[in-house]
Formats: structure tokens, C-alpha cells, sequence
């Protein structure tokens, strides 16, 4: 096609508008323009106006559509294109199928894999939980890596391997690929698993001198990884550096997790009522921080009234986590009948976190009966946690009921439950 011709000037301008509207998620809108380029207009083919109108087929999750182009595009040539080839990978990947994914990959001439194509099958793979493939297809790269093949890496091992997520990232500087905002939220998670503060004032600073650091997800990112490790100062500073429109309830509720966490109740309710005075409406994982920092202080009553608000005032279905904190604080309060009033009537299954924190209140305050049934019931619902046996076995013991201890310890052995050997953790050098 010249350059100059007029088909070429209209194709490019309607080019253009639906990219604009993928861009800005208008999805219906850009497949309506594509059928009125290709049906009314009747302009050729074109591989880029494809690769956009693949990708508004995969947000809207039309996958007979997206066959029909692969049809058409196998027709016209296109599929050697690498970026017609990465959004089909990515909609069978996402909408279809991994398998059939991977055997489109294996499908395209390997002349035409470029660097576009190898990540979006190892991103699928990482995504769908598939490591190992990924890390093979990793290796098998006959291209020159860029960071978008790291980054879906990092984020998979974060949790599952965050020594091997941190070697990745290590790999990937040692490569001079510069990390983006999605590399820095992909290795947060590791740094967070490993405790490794260092690792988090090391991603901070990087994001601040790369002029990352005032984007809204990084910054609330950085309020929860500097709270879960040990720096409730830097991440107060994070948060109270953000601007006021950034500070969404991720960020309110980071913070409030995050003092929490350091014990800080009395902090937590303040920043929670500044949270409201703000105008930003609290969802379940503020809700939750709040009844983590009513537990630590023993602020029971204060608890309640949090839970009661959290129904009746602000709409938010409590689930069995927050069942769980409300029995806890009101265990450690000494209010064990109300605790396990409040398990009988949890709407929700009743986990081992509700029964465990009844158990272990009962031990505190001497409540054997209770206890038996505390421990009855997690017997059901963790067969193999040898916790509960002990605790209960202990509490035999303390008021001279030997034989029921032995009973429990029996009992342990029968079900080949065995009490896992005490373990610490020291970091001994920088990761």
C-alpha cells in the first residue's frame, strides 16, 4: 500500500480512534469501528488495527469473535506478524485455554518469534501458575530479553521462591534492563516474605530517583511492605507524603493494617476516623485492621461497635476473618462465653482461626470445658495441628487430670500428628 494514498490516510486515522478507545478501555466501541472499517469502508487487513481489536475481544471476553479474526488473519498472511501472534496467544491464554496457547506459540515459525511473542507465552505460563514451563521457555529464549520477559517471573516467585524472585531482578540489572513500575509491584510481595527491609528502602529509593515513587499503587505498596516489616515510621512517611487524591482506601488501609500490626491500636482508630472524615468509605480490610488493633489493646467493647458499624453502617459483609478477630479480642478480654456465642452464630464456616483463638483464651483464663470443645472442633477442622493437642494435653496436666492428658497424647499418636521442633530465623547478611 503507498504510503500517501488515500486507503493508507483512512486506515491510519481509524487506526488511531480504536486505539484510543482500547487505550481507554472503550472495548464496544472499537470492535463497533473495526466491523464498520472492514464492512462499510471495506479496508484491507491491516495487522496493527487487528492486533488492537484482538485485545478489546479478550477484555470483553468474546472468544468465537477472536477465532473468526484468527481465521481471517491466517487468510491474509498476518500471523506471522508478532503482535497479531502475542494477542492471539494472550486471548487463548486468557479466555480459551493455556494448551491452546502454547501450541499457537509452537505454531509460529521461529523466525517470527520475536521478544513480543517469547514474553507473552512466558507470561501466560507464569500467570496460569505453570513456573516450571515458564522457566524453561525462560531458557530457551534465542532473543534478547527485555524486562517485560523478567517481570511476570518475579511477580510468580515472589511468593512461591522470593530468594529466586530477588536472583531474577538481580539478573535482570547485571542485563542494564531498567525496572519499571510493574517490576518494583512484582518484587515488593518478595521483600515483604523475606522481612528484608533493606530490599524495600533499596526499591524505594530506586522508584524516587526514577520518578516512579508518586504513583498511587507503588505508594500504597510501600505503606504495606514498610508496616509488615518492621517500619511503621517509614511507612506512615510513604503514606503521609501521598497526595490527598491517592490516598484511595488502599492506602488508608495499609496504614491502619500496618499499625495494627506494631500494637499501635489507639493510632489505628485515629487514622480510621481521619479515613472517614476524608470522605473515603472503609471496606472489609480496614474493617479488619481496625478489630486487629482493638484485639492487641484488649478494646473489646470498642471491637463490637466497630463490627456492629461495619454491617449496619457502611454495608460490608463481614467474613470468617473478621469472625475470627472479634473472637480473639474478646477472648483475651476474658469474655469467653460471648466468643463462643459469637462462633455459633457465624453465618460463615467457622475456620481454624475462630476455634484456635477460643483455645488459646481458655488457656489463659483457665476455661476447661470450653476448651474441650475448642479443641473437639479443631480436631475436625486441622486434624494434623499438633498445637492443639499440646495446648489441650497442658491444660489437663495444669489442674491434675493426668489421665485425660495422656488420652490427648495417645490420641496424637494414633493420628501420627507430631509436634514440629522449635525454629528461628535470623537474617546473618544482606540479601
Amino acid at each position: 500500500m503507498v504510503s500517501n494514498s488515500p486507503t493508507h490516510h483512512l486506515l491510519l486515522h481509524y487506526t488511531k480512534l480504536i486505539s484510543s478507545h482500547v487505550t481507554h478501555s472503550r472495548h464496544a466501541l472499537a470492535l463497533s469501528l473495526f466491523h464498520h472499517v472492514h464492512s462499510t469502508l471495506r479496508l484491507p487487513l491491516d495487522p496493527h488495527l487487528l492486533s488492537l481489536t484482538l485485545k478489546s475481544c479478550t477484555a470483553l471476553n468474546l472468544p468465537l469473535l477472536a477465532t473468526s479474526l484468527h481465521a481471517h488473519a491466517a487468510k491474509s498472511a498476518l500471523l506471522a506478524n508478532p503482535f497479531v501472534a502475542s494477542a492471539l496467544l494472550h486471548l487463548y491464554g486468557t479466555r480459551l485455554s493455556l494448551p491452546l496457547a502454547h501450541a499457537l506459540f509452537l505454531q509460529t515459525p521461529p523466525p517470527h518469534r520475536n521478544v513480543v511473542v517469547w514474553n507473552a507465552i512466558i507470561s501466560l505460563h507464569a500467570h496460569h501458575h505453570n513456573l516450571p514451563q515458564a522457566l524453561r521457555l525462560f531458557r530457551s529464549l534465542d532473543t534478547a530479553p527485555t524486562d517485560s520477559t523478567f517481570n511476570p517471573i518475579i511477580a510468580a516467585l515472589a511468593a512461591a521462591d522470593p530468594f529466586r524472585s530477588l536472583s531474577f531482578y538481580r539478573g535482570m540489572l547485571e542485563l542494564n534492563l531498567k525496572p519499571r513500575l510493574i517490576t518494583l509491584l512484582s518484587l515488593l510481595p518478595a521483600c515483604v516474605s523475606l522481612a528484608a527491609l533493606n530490599l524495600i528502602k533499596e526499591v524505594h529509593g530506586y522508584a524516587v530517583r526514577n520518578s516512579i515513587h508518586p504513583h498511587r499503587q507503588l505508594s500504597s505498596a510501600l505503606v504495606e511492605a514498610y508496616g509488615r516489616c518492621g517500619s511503621l515510621r517509614c511507612s506512615s512517611s510513604v503514606f503521609w507524603r501521598m497526595r490527598d487524591g491517592d490516598r484511595d482506601v488502599v492506602a488508608w488501609s495499609s496504614l491502619i493494617s500496618a499499625c495494627a500490626f506494631h500494637g499501635e491500636a489507639e493510632a489505628a482508630l485515629e487514622i480510621f476516623r481521619r479515613m472517614e472524615a476524608a470522605g473515603v468509605r472503609p471496606d472489609g480490610v480496614a474493617f479488619l485492621g481496625v478489630l486487629k488493633a482493638c484485639s492487641h489493646a484488649g478494646l473489646a467493647d470498642e471491637a463490637l461497635r466497630c463490627f456492629a458499624r461495619m454491617r449496619e453502617g457502611c454495608g460490608v459483609e463481614p467474613g470468617s476473618d473478621h469472625y475470627s478477630c472479634l473472637v480473639d479480642v474478646l477472648g483475651r478480654a476474658g469474655r469467653l462465653r460471648e466468643a463462643y456465642e459469637v462462633i455459633k452464630g457465624m453465618p460463615v464456616m467457622v475456620t481454624a482461626k475462630a476455634w484456635g483463638a477460643l483455645l488459646g483464651a481458655c488457656r489463659n483464663f483457665g476455661e476447661l470445658r470450653l476448651a474441650e470443645v475448642a479443641a473437639q472442633a479443631l480436631a475436625e477442622v486441622e486434624p494434623g495441628n499438633a498445637a492443639n493437642y499440646v495446648l489441650l494435653g497442658k491444660m489437663y496436666a495444669s489442674v491434675g487430670r493426668m489421665e485425660e492428658a495422656q488420652r490427648v497424647r495417645r490420641e496424637m499418636r494414633e493420628r501420627g500428628v507430631r509436634a514440629a521442633a522449635g525454629s528461628s530465623w535470623v537474617v546473618y547478611s544482606e540479601v
